[in-house]
């Protein structure tokens, strides 16, 4: 390809995906030793304060991914073993039979069986996965609310099992990410959040990530707008909120430059080792919390376009932010993009979300910027 980063393609994408309804977004493409960086949008919808391609942002669930690099290191110093039940390192926390049946990759693959603990957490989203029968009052109830994480993993190991430990397809949840928390804080002596960040964050370099102490996001950043389906309208801003109730499941704070830089080292082996990148790459078929049945390995999960390569990484919610992180199996291509606004899909008459304008211009989008 002559110009593998179509600049002019790329912002007139990301344009799009504001023109559509997107109040911002930002985002990074590399390819090669070629950059681009763009923003369109504003990251306040009252003052009008743009985004911009620096900001710091919630990331969501692709916190799992460096978690999940943090167990595999272990894994290499022989203190974890990766088909071992979780019941001989946490017998408390996952007693008896499902203890001795549910191993390490279980809980990084998500085919533990254990439930979702977030339906019991936040008393409002009981209904879920249908989404017609939530309503949105918890997500103001504990915008400042300090969980327990093992409070937390009680509320998934207690509730009904979702499926046999190791059957697929398995069930995403963030229980099983709480639980890997647990067990490094077992083998380590230290805190999940402390290791994660001197043995993955700081081992890449990343000077703008961190798992978050306190409700605030530092340094400059957007507002998160939140809709839930069209029963928060206006849109409700959450980017101050306590971050304890998904933990190193869901709370890292980054850049679409840091992103790309952790999963660029990451494919090439620079942070765990080649054998364990390819245990990681071992895929299993999951039920996504959206529904759909995906391809997952352990943290990480592929995508991929005709005749164009694999790519890898991670995707991830909080409330009223997003971002997908994805570099190509060779390392060349990588694509790192960031939203606002979450849940932006309003629910029809039979309670199912509806098709939107937004979800076809962020299709384009990493399109656009994956395969040029």
């Amino acid at each position: 390809m002559k110009n593998p980063l179509d600049r002019a393609a790329l912002n007139a994408a990301m344009e799009n995906v504001h023109h559509a309804g997107m109040p911002g977004l930002f985002a990074e493409v590399r390819d090669g030793d070629q950059v681009w960086r763009g923003a369109a949008g504003v990251a306040d919808v009252d003052t009008g304060r743009p985004v911009a391609a620096y900001m710091r942002h919630r990331v969501g669930s692709v916190t799992k991914t460096f978690t999940a690099a943090a167990v595999l290191r272990e894994v290499e110093s022989g203190r974890i073993g990766l088909d071992t039940p979780i019941g001989q390192y946490l017998p408390k926390l996952v007693p008896g039979e499902r203890g001795a049946a549910i191993t390490v990759r279980m809980l990084l693959n998500h085919t533990s069986g254990l439930a979702e603990f977030l339906p019991y957490a936040y008393p409002s989203l009981k209904g879920m996965p249908v989404v017609a029968d939530t309503r949105p009052q918890s997500l103001d109830d504990h915008r400042f609310t300090r969980f327990d994480p093992v409070e937390l993993i009680e509320m998934g190991v207690t509730a009904p099992a979702v499926g046999a430990p190791g059957g697929t397809p398995g069930l995403y949840s963030n229980t099983n990410y709480l639980l890997l928390a647990q067990l490094l804080e077992q083998v380590t002596g230290t805190t999940a959040e402390r290791y994660i960040t001197r043995n993955v964050i700081e081992r890449a370099g990343l000077r703008d990530t961190e798992l978050p102490t306190g409700p605030n996001v530092n340094g400059s950043h957007s507002q998160l707008y939140e809709s839930w389906f069209g029963m928060i309208d206006p849109p409700r801003d959450y980017s101050v909120y306590d971050m304890s109730w998904v933990g190193p499941s869901a709370s890292l704070i980054s850049t679409v430059a840091d992103l790309n830089r952790f999963f660029g080292m990451l494919l090439a082996g620079e942070i765990v080792s080649p054998s364990s990148l390819a245990q990681m790459q071992r895929i299993v078929p999951v039920i996504s919390q959206e529904g759909r049945t995906i391809d997952y390995g352990l943290g990480l999960h592929p995508m991929e376009g005709p005749g164009q390569g694999v790519f890898w990484g991670h995707g991830g919610t909080v409330w009223g932010g997003g971002a997908l992180a994805m570099t190509r199996a060779d390392g060349r291509r990588q694509m790192s993009v960031a939203v606002n606004l979450q849940r932006w899909n309003r629910l029809d008459s039979n309670g199912k979300p509806q098709p939107h304008p937004i979800d076809d211009a962020l299709m384009t989008l990493y399109r656009v910027a994956m395969y040029g």
